[in-house]
């Protein structure tokens, strides 16, 4: 073993000779180009301070130390204006984006166990102007169904473009939406339902066919049942007071005339637009009451820390929506024209556990520019990417581990490593896409060893945001350009 070591060093010396002779000439051009210095000296530069000398007095960015941000567009005060100025501005560009399902096929595996397997197409597309006039009939719809404004709605759904129709709808018409994690248990969602006061409640066909099924008996309240999807739902296997219909037919409903020109209760900044239910560290989980003006400033605070945000972007959205840095990071996408591509952490990527070997996970179809994620899903990328790491042979493993050295080191500088990108990094940064230019990480604390991976691996910074669902997501945010 010891005599490979010294054989793959012998080997390697022509590479360090051509990194040393690589760097020399590079250095005064990279230096004026790039501007290491300016990027040193932000990374440097004092971040926050104490706002006065009392003990334990709390810090305020110095880019905002005199007042906080609390608004992205002048006028625009509570989340429905911001979709409308949205649409205005962005009208016939792509808005929200889902995968077609070809087919799906039943994969059995060498332990006898039958997994699913999804074979999906290109992503479809509504435009901006096409998602308000879902927003409108969808609202006008529930309007015509019984549900008065500053009433709560409830949503117990995964993550798709349906979700955010539905909250920019409840956002337009007052309806303050309460929101479900997807993966709460039985217990949770009739306690979380119960204790809103939600009548009305928006979900998927499966959520309604599985855990729903023994939960909407205990929910006294709940009077009307939308589930998203194209299947026939037997209402008399559900409570007789309950009317239960899909998402088109509502929309169909808002659609009529007679709804459509009745003019919505348009809400105040200071109304409620979401009661959030966390999945509770302890205990039940607590719904967390916030208002538009809450959201709002929150997400100003947030787009700040988001460099040259604006329609060239592509959002991959997979996160539960559910979760407050998903939600705000969408709202705040779709504020600047983004695009929003949905996926899942099953689809994400070629090798993601639906995704049938061989076809196109979604981060490869839809090449996403920006991100949101959560330790637990870096640490995952980082521990298969350093797997396959470990299967290469010892001169492959060295000139990885030389490339990635010498990556940190000219990052570190304020420099970047190129020709390591294109030769060495690609294939890795391909596994998102090969698009990402800047990822959001929160939930829990990141590590520095894993941080430092994406930073060099996937050649993108990553932004890590510290808060709670109390604060509207992010209390604290770092900038991308933290070397």
């Amino acid at each position: 073993m010891r005599l490979n070591s010294k054989l793959c060093s012998f080997v390697l010396l022509p590479v360090y000779f051509f990194m040393f002779v690589y760097s020399a000439l590079t250095f005064i051009p990279w230096y004026f180009l790039t501007n290491a210095k300016k990027k040193i000296e932000m990374a440097k530069q004092v971040k926050a301070k104490p706002v006065s000398d009392k003990p334990g007095s709390p810090y305020r960015a110095v880019s905002h130390f005199e007042s906080l941000a609390t608004i992205d567009f002048p006028g625009a005060d509570t989340l429905d204006k911001l979709f409308e100025h949205s649409v205005t501005k962005f009208g016939k560009r792509d808005c929200l984006g889902t995968r077609e399902l070809l087919s799906e096929e039943n994969e059995k595996q060498p332990n006898g166990k039958v997994f699913q397997k999804l074979i999906l197409g290109e992503y479809s597309w509504l435009s901006y102007e096409e998602v308000s006039l879902r927003v409108d009939r969808f609202g006008s719809g529930l309007s015509a169904l019984g549900l008065k404004p500053k009433s709560t709605i409830a949503i117990f759904c995964e993550t798709r473009a349906e979700w955010m129709i539905t909250a920019q709808a409840c956002f337009k018409y007052n309806f303050p939406l309460v929101t479900l994690y997807a993966t709460l248990g039985e217990e949770a969602v009739a306690y979380g339902l119960s204790e809103s006061g939600a009548t009305h409640l928006v979900t998927s066909s499966e959520l309604l066919e599985t855990k729903l099924k023994n939960v909407l008996p205990q929910v006294t309240d709940l009077t009307h049942v939308i589930y998203i999807g194209k299947k026939n739902i037997k209402s008399s296997e559900y409570p007789a007071q309950l009317e239960i219909q899909n998402m088109e037919a509502v929309e169909e409903l808002g659609a009529r005339p007679e709804n459509l020109e009745k003019p919505p209760s348009r809400p105040l900044p200071t109304d409620l637009a979401v009661v959030m239910y966390t999945s509770g560290s302890t205990g039940r989980p607590k719904g967390v009451m916030m208002i538009h003006s809450n959201l709002i400033a929150g997400m100003a605070g947030q787009c700040e820390r988001i460099p040259g945000l604006g329609p060239k972007d592509t959002y991959i959205g997979y996160l539960p929506l559910a979760h407050v840095l998903e939600m705000t990071a969408e709202i705040s996408c779709l504020t600047y024209g983004c695009r929003i591509g949905y996926s899942s952490p099953l689809t994400l990527s070629d090798q993601s556990s639906k995704i049938k070997k061989g076809s196109k996970g979604d981060c490869t179809v839809l090449r996403p520019t920006l991100m949101a994620a959560v330790p637990e899903i870096m640490d995952r990328i980082y521990k298969n990417v350093m797997s396959k790491v470990q299967e290469m042979n010892v001169f492959q493993r060295t000139l990885f581990k030389l490339a990635y050295d010498y990556k940190l080191e000219q990052i570190k500088k304020g420099y970047d490593a190129p020709l390591c990108n294109v030769l060495l990094f690609k294939k890795v940064k391909a596994l998102l896409g090969g698009n990402v230019r800047m990822m959001l990480c929160g939930g829990a604390p990141l590590s520095p060893l894993t941080q430092r991976f994406m930073n060099i691996c996937f050649c993108c910074p990553v932004g890590q945001g510290y808060g709670l669902t109390e604060t509207c997501g992010a209390g604290t945010i770092t900038e991308g350009n933290v070397v």
